[in-house]
């Protein structure tokens, strides 16, 4: 069974964005590729039951296997050593990628404290777009009593496009809630 908001890309949003930005065909419009999900731990990364913990949250997020990643050197004013755990990685493709995005625009995001909105600013000369949750504890796969301890996220969705505003179309027509201009 294919996501919901996968359909309302392909139905939808791709030939809207082809006639918004008069394109020659439909596959020229900007798309999803990937999405990394990071979730940082620091010096917690050196125990095993915080490190089991934090994976098994961010696979219930997910709904995929993270994978630990290391420091690639030792640096002492940070404490850290070379090869030692560094965090939690989870690249999402194809169905888990919609899936993950309709949770997190609909059903995250909004659970967020004093949440606003999303800054615009989070794109890079690509047209992808990073942005960072200080509680992980917004997904409801996440039991707040049994997390040890609140944990940021850091989400980078990949996009193919060939500019900022293709990439920010995109996302404001997958419901993303961007900052207007003018709101304080």
């Amino acid at each position: 069974m294919t996501p919901r908001l996968k359909e309302l890309f392909f139905k939808e949003i791709q030939p809207a964005l082809k006639d918004q930005f008069r394109f020659k065909n439909i596959y020229m419009s900007p798309k999803i590729e990937k999405i990394v999900i990071n979730m940082g731990l620091g010096l917690d990364g050196n125990d095993s039951k915080i490190l089991k913990s934090c994976e098994e949250d961010l696979a219930k997020i997910t709904g995929q296997k993270p994978v630990v990643t290391k420091f690639k050197k030792s640096v002492a004013n940070f404490k850290t050593r070379k090869g030692s755990n560094a965090g939690l990685k989870v690249t999402l493709r194809k169905n888990k990628m919609y899936e993950f995005l309709d949770r997190l625009v609909n059903i995250a995001l909004p659970r967020i404290k004093d949440f606003r909105g999303l800054s615009s600013n989070g794109f890079d000369k690509f047209g992808n777009y990073t942005f960072g949750i200080k509680e992980h504890i917004i997904f409801p796969e996440v039991s707040f009593d049994r997390a040890d301890k609140v944990r940021g996220l850091d989400i980078i969705i990949v996009i193919s496009s060939k500019s900022k505003d293709h990439s920010f179309a995109l996302l404001e027509k997958l419901n993303f809630p961007f900052i207007k201009k003018g709101d304080n």
